[in-house]
């Protein structure tokens, strides 16, 4: 099992930027593929982005592409999530999520996919 825990969540006005971080602990070796999801009040869960662990290939939702990037730290088993050009649209309490299975190249952005999951971090963008 492999504990998760974010920081980094804040409030910030329309058109600024957040850097999210997930630190990745226990069976971190069964880490192959590792996500962010949101999920506003109201609304269903959504995958934001997703990234296959050493190989680094990095999948989009639609909603974040060209202002989002997902990262990663191998040596700190440590997942980031750089946020820019921020919108109230994407208020949100954003999770990161870990599979032991490698990225699915169908659906890599489905929930179904990560079995662990972190507590979250809010993020509030005011316009």
């Amino acid at each position: 099992q492999v504990q998760l825990v974010e920081s980094g969540g804040g409030s910030v006005q329309a058109g600024g930027s957040l850097r999210l971080s997930c630190a990745a602990s226990g069976h971190t070796y069964s880490r192959n593929c590792m996500a962010w999801f949101r999920q506003a009040p109201g609304k269903e869960r959504e995958g934001v982005a997703a990234i296959s662990i050493g190989g680094g290939r990095t999948y989009y939702a639609d909603s974040v592409k060209g202002r989002f990037s997902i990262s990663q730290d191998n040596a700190s088993n440590t997942v980031y999530l750089q946020m820019n050009s921020l919108k109230p649209e994407d208020t949100a309490m954003y999770t990161c999520a870990a599979s032991s299975t490698y990225c699915s190249f169908i659906r890599p952005l489905a929930d179904y996919e990560y079995k662990s999951w972190g507590q979250g971090t809010q993020v509030t963008v005011s316009s």
